[in-house]
């Protein structure tokens, strides 16, 4: 291999590793490209909030909402979600159990349903 083509190769190899780099580094910062877990981590949170609002609404729509609502008020914040639990209103429909997660996510939506 000639010398002028060696160092072509060379050069344009560390061209393609820095070109490489840089094109990571400005798409994670500011492309909005995300890791696996990231995305993961984002997934889940938006079916979190969207299983807690079910809830929410589950709360609301029974009967005696309003004095359910002043009952789960008088309770110490921390006890909030075993009262959710324990009514029923964390269970997703089809779902035999509840998810300890969305009574927690619950009772924080309902919290601000209290503070009206």
């Amino acid at each position: 291999m000639k010398a002028e083509t060696e160092a072509k190769m060379k050069y344009g190899g560390w061209g393609l590793v820095l070109g490489a780099g840089a094109a990571m580094i400005v798409g994670f910062t500011w492309g909005g490209w995300n890791t696996r877990g990231t995305s993961q981590q984002m997934t889940d949170a938006a079916v979190l909030g969207a299983r807690s609002a079910i809830c929410v609404a589950q709360f609301v729509k029974g009967p005696n909402d309003q004095q359910r609502l002043k009952e789960l008020k008088a309770i110490n914040t921390w006890e909030r979600a075993a009262y959710i639990e324990k009514g029923g209103w964390d269970k997703m429909p089809g779902e035999q159990s509840a998810n300890a997660a969305v009574s927690r996510a619950c009772a924080d939506g309902l919290g601000v349903l209290m503070e009206k």
